[in-house]
């Protein structure tokens, strides 16, 4: 076991943990301790290549104005609504439906 403290006090670059092994093969060494080394001037020139994500869609109205949670919100009750009707559709074809009908109950 791996004491709290000593994952605590981990510096950057440093993981610990443990692997778990099966009846038919078993692994000697379940727990481990390592560091992780990272060239940073490998990872400078990397992230200097780097291409900008383009923007998808703009939420901002002609006024300047930032819409997007009017729009998340709009959208996530416009599907509710489509659910909700899709399920009271269903209800009425199974309550027609004379071999299906017995699945629901009347209140």
């Amino acid at each position: 076991l791996i004491p709290a403290s000593k994952i605590s006090n981990l510096t950057q670059g440093m993981f610990v943990g443990a692997v778990a092994d099966n009846f038919d093969e078993r692994i000697e060494q379940k727990i481990f301790h390592a560091e992780i080394v990272v060239d940073n001037e490998k990872v400078r020139r990397e992230t200097a290549r780097y291409v900008k994500i383009p923007q998808i869609i703009d939420f901002t109205d002609k006024d300047g104005n930032d819409t997007m949670q009017q729009q998340i919100d709009a959208n996530y009750y416009r599907i509710k609504n489509e659910v909700r009707q899709i399920v009271a559709d269903e209800i009425e074809r199974i309550k027609a439906d004379p071999e299906l009908s017995h699945l629901i109950k009347d209140k």
